[in-house]
């Protein structure tokens, strides 16, 4: 028996595994514990192993690589279409198995350590900001029931605080006392937060292709690291087009009949990538009207959310092609020099 591809069902305690041989024979169902797992591979010759991207998958594709197999993890959208009737965890192995096999399919890279743990400090710091996002909501709505109002802005939250704790405090101190517990959560996670940034800050200057990222308009510190720990290697993607395509920067198709009908953006792929790239968009907007350009020519004739979404299209497209020429941004003016 020669077992040359093996489908894996990922899962917490129980594991389905499905195997062919070279002419694609089933020789191989078979249900395996945590615990087995590494064992029973261990004992196999190298053979090609397909998985879904999922939790704990780049853990076991780096488990499994280890032992000389190959691996290659799939969208779980792309293996759901070889999934025959019922679902269960046999049949789902099944389809995995021969999805990988597919000429055609498209697979995800794995991710090193490193990586997953630069995408753990943008994960957590993201988490972070929406607790504080929260508890500046509640702390502002508590206020204004005594009619304490400063203007909007996570920065100007201070002055709440400081009306709070003062000695001229405009509420009563058994409302002091309940909102206390809010204020000391909301100076511990800005102290979190800062620390989590600066983790970002000191990895953003060790990682060369974050640096090359960073020379983009509109992409700073937390974009480019997020972009180099996501793309592991940009010869995944065919062009810039299509990795703008991969973060769901295009508009969805809907043509029949030789009529193109192209509709709002896809939303396709990464939304946190997608987000930090259309805010990085904005604010470059902010400057492009004062000179002009074609951001310039293009918000005379659309709407700013419309521009904001092409220029992220084409900041997303220059971070591909720097990443796999392992180039800088240069301006057109410093280019033709």
């Amino acid at each position: 028996m020669q077992i040359t591809t093996v489908g894996v069902d990922l899962a917490k305690h129980v594991f389905q595994i499905h195997g062919i041989d070279d002419e694609g024979q089933v020789v191989l169902r078979r249900r395996l514990r945590r615990a087995e797992v590494i064992p029973f591979f261990a004992g196999l010759t190298p053979c090609l192993v397909g998985m879904e991207a999922c939790a704990t998958s780049h853990h076991w594709a780096r488990e499994l690589m280890s032992l000389g197999h190959t691996v290659k993890m799939m969208p779980p959208s792309y293996v759901k279409p070889y999934v025959r009737r019922g679902k269960n965890d046999a049949t789902d192995a099944q389809a995995i198995c021969e999805a990988v096999t597919r000429p055609s399919m498209r697979f995800v890279p794995v991710k090193s350590a490193e990586q997953q743990s630069v995408l753990m400090l943008h994960r957590v710091r993201a988490l972070l900001i929406r607790q504080r996002t929260m508890l500046v909501n509640a702390l502002r709505a508590h206020l204004a029931e005594f009619g304490v109002v400063v203007a909007q802005g996570v920065k100007r939250i201070r002055e709440l605080i400081a009306m709070l704790t003062g000695e001229n405090a405009p509420v009563p101190a058994l409302a002091r006392t309940s909102l206390a517990p809010l204020v000391e959560q909301l100076m511990d996670l800005d102290l979190r937060i800062k620390e989590l940034e600066a983790e970002l800050l000191a990895w953003h200057r060790s990682s060369e292709e974050s640096r090359r990222l960073e020379t983009i308009p509109g992409v700073g510190v937390i974009t480019a690291t997020a972009l180099a720990a996501t793309v592991t290697d940009p010869s995944h993607f065919r062009s810039g087009r299509e990795f703008a395509a991969w973060l769901g920067l295009t508009p969805r198709q809907n043509s029949s009949g030789g009529k193109e009908r192209l509709g709002r953006i896809s939303k396709m792929g990464d939304g946190y990538l997608r987000s930090l790239l259309v805010v990085g968009a904005t604010a470059v907007m902010r400057y492009a009207r004062e000179k002009p350009s074609w951001v310039s020519g293009l918000l005379a004739r659309k709407p700013a959310r419309l521009v904001s979404v092409a220029l992220a299209n084409k900041m997303a497209r220059i971070a591909w092609a720097l990443l796999a020429r392992k180039q800088t941004y240069q301006t057109q003016s410093s280019a033709v020099a």
